[in-house]
């Protein structure tokens, strides 16, 4: 597949392999990422026409997530070697960003509700750090992390949707606890991916590593929250 079409991020010399060159724009395009996500948390604020569904009807809310959510990951990985995946990739993060809003919220409630949001950001990036450099020394079977994770996939999805009518607090707490294990492999699987050649687009990689971070970010805020009483 061409990748003519595509914005180079980076300055990188031919010396250099081309799993560097994408690993490198897959980071700057990451980071880029999150510019509009912090943007919709701000928006989201103020005007969030998705609360406004749950909170009139949960389950067309909770549709509607579903159908954003995986209607612009099948989006993006349709245009994942050119600049349109860039354009949809912003719109998501965005998105992605309102949709922290009520979590946010819930968060700052509570006297300490500043220093737990920095303290999981904090967590996540120590995280990413982490596993991004775990990926570049550890011995890593990836296609066996792959398919180990394909199945966490599934079980947690599972989880997910039965905790949405069992609206159980303690399994809330376990998927959790269970993301954050599951996104910080997920991270490290991601970019060893890219070293190893498995993906050679920058903006599928910095999709997954985006929602890595995004469920990671969550799932700690929640475990502070529920460990500082603040849920």
């Amino acid at each position: 597949m061409s990748n003519q079409n595509m914005t180079d991020y980076t300055q990188i010399g031919q010396s250099v392999s081309t799993q560097e060159v994408i690993l490198s724009k897959t980071y700057k395009l990451l980071a880029l990422s999150f510019l509009p996500c912090a943007a919709g948390a701000v928006v989201g604020m103020f005007f969030n026409p998705f609360l406004t569904l749950l909170a009139t009807n949960f389950w067309v809310g909770i549709i509607a997530f579903f159908a954003f959510f995986y209607g612009m990951c099948w989006a993006i990985e349709k245009n994942r070697y050119s600049n349109v995946g860039v354009a949809l990739l912003m719109v998501f993060t965005f998105g992605m960003g309102m949709m922290l809003t009520p979590v946010l919220a819930i968060a700052m409630q509570g006297g300490s509700g500043g220093k737990l949001v920095a303290t999981a950001a904090l967590m996540t990036a120590a995280i990413f750090f982490a596993m991004a450099a775990m990926a570049r020394r550890a011995n890593i079977n990836t296609l066996a992390l792959g398919n180990f994770l394909a199945i966490g996939a599934i079980v947690l999805m599972i989880g997910v949707v039965a905790n949405l009518f069992l609206q159980l607090s303690v399994l809330s707490l376990a998927l959790a606890g269970l993301f954050v294990i599951f996104s910080s492999l997920l991270i490290m699987w991601q970019v060893r991916n890219v070293i190893e050649g498995g993906e050679d687009s920058h903006i599928s990689a910095a999709l997954t590593i985006f929602i890595a971070i995004y469920n990671l970010f969550t799932s700690l805020l929640r475990i502070l929250m529920a460990l500082s009483g603040n849920d």
